[in-house]
């Protein structure tokens, strides 16, 4: 059969059914599993065989949804999280612990900076941010002898820029180490990073994946194409036999499936984060549709922002697909079929006005998510990254006037409608 397409791999990938099974996904909603005989569980914990003993390290209905994303990406494997912070967190851990360091872009979600300036360190992980746009010679200079990683977002949460993934897979595999894109904005839809060098994906699940604010999750999707015994002396947790597991070695054991089963059967085991089933069977709902929602988004945040770029009242916005957005040239190198649905804008008249403006708002709605059927905006700086000084806020290019929009699945005709009357009554 020739390569299927996206849409194709949407509603299909990860699960057949068999004669007479269920045609929908099942949920199974168990803790613990069944075996005949005490050696078949044995075999089990010690990673001799495949299958499912408890659902803190896996379960059916999450490993079949973590293989349709994985498909959907372009992986060899995947795992599913709690949520989209326990996906980045555990993506870095499980090459990077304590004793080592994080390259990370500033400009990402204010969550993972917190999690990277402030967790990691507590963790005797040494983090540096920098600044996405530096030169490729800046951003080496941030490289020490026990770098582990680089971190960034392929479109940027809230400011919506757009990440040189080929930039800064080049420096990362020229120190040897891998790049990890969060490519939740866009989803596999809209951008595929391995195919641009990136090693690792992760995905907050609870946003467009989801699509209907209906279950928190996350999701680390690994390529397959980093060679990590070519830099075993940076990787021992990969390279070197595991004591937990009676001396086993996960690169000689699980080939291209290390890094993965190395994060489930040691991460996932130790400090749990697992996502329900009953969660991974909603997320699996919304991933059947996720090719025509996040299109849908796109094609009418597009309308959005061609009105909101030209109305008297915004002083700027940041959409990269608008010709005159500062990102507009990697958007068409790394997104040329479309972004995502958020943008990101400043209104004149400064933070009290924008207040009046989205206090106005009828149809779009003030709330902390993003990236779903529902129209909704906030104030990252009074909400989201209220944590952040001034200076951590300038350092991820959030201005403290930034509004996230996130468009919908409404008619975009009331949409704007309902933007245009909001601000004509902030004025008044």
């Amino acid at each position: 059969m020739k390569k299927q397409g996206l849409g194709t791999l949407c509603v299909h990938a990860g699960y057949e059914p068999a004669k007479g099974e269920s045609r929908q996904m099942p949920i199974i909603q168990s803790t613990t599993f069944k075996y005949e005989t005490s050696d078949q569980m044995g075999r089990l914990f010690d990673l001799e065989d495949s299958g499912y003993f408890y659902t803190r390290l896996q379960n059916p209905t999450n490993d079949r949804v973590a293989a349709r994303i994985a498909a959907l990406e372009g992986g060899v494997a995947a795992m599913l999280t709690s949520s989209g912070q326990a996906a980045n967190f555990f993506a870095v851990f499980n090459i990077c612990p304590a004793g080592c360091h994080l390259i990370t872009t500033s400009e990402i979600y204010g969550g993972t900076y917190n999690l990277f300036g402030t967790t990691l360190p507590k963790l005797g992980i040494e983090v540096t941010f920098v600044d996405q746009y530096a030169s490729e010679e800046e951003i080496q200079a941030a490289f020490r002898p026990n770098t582990r990683a680089v971190f960034g977002e392929t479109l940027t949460n809230p400011g919506v820029r757009v990440l040189d993934i080929e930039k800064l897979a080049r420096i990362a595999h020229r120190n040897g180490v891998p790049l990890i894109v969060d490519n939740t904005f866009p989803t596999p839809i809209y951008c595929r990073p391995f195919e641009f060098g990136a090693d690792i994906v992760t995905h907050s699940t609870t946003k467009y994946m989801d699509g209907h604010g209906t279950g928190v999750g996350g999701c680390i999707v690994d390529s397959g194409n980093f060679d990590w015994e070519a830099h075993a002396d940076k990787f021992p947790g990969l390279c070197t036999p595991d004591p937990s597991y009676h001396g086993l070695t996960y690169t000689k054991k699980f080939g291209k499936l290390a890094y993965i089963t190395k994060a489930t059967s040691q991460l996932m085991r130790d400090l749990g984060s697992i996502q329900s089933p009953q969660n991974a069977f909603y997320l699996n709902l919304g991933l059947q549709t996720l090719h025509l929602r996040v299109k849908r988004a796109n094609e009418s945040a597009r309308k959005v922002a061609q009105m909101l770029n030209a109305h008297p009242d915004v002083k700027w916005i940041l959409f990269p697909e608008l010709e005159n957005d500062p990102d507009h040239a990697l958007q068409l190198k790394y997104l040329p079929e479309g972004s995502c649905g958020v943008m990101a804008l400043g209104l004149k008249g400064g933070r009290e006005f924008a207040m009046r403006f989205m206090d106005a708002l009828r149809l779009v709605t003030i709330e902390t998510h993003v990236a779903d059927c529902y129209s909704c905006i906030l104030h990252p700086a009074s909400h989201t990254h209220r944590q952040l000084t001034d200076q951590q806020l300038a350092e991820a290019g959030i201005d403290p006037d930034l509004m996230r929009l996130s468009i919908g699945l409404e008619d975009p005709e009331d949409i704007i409608n309902d933007l245009q009357q909001a601000l004509e009554k902030a004025r008044q």
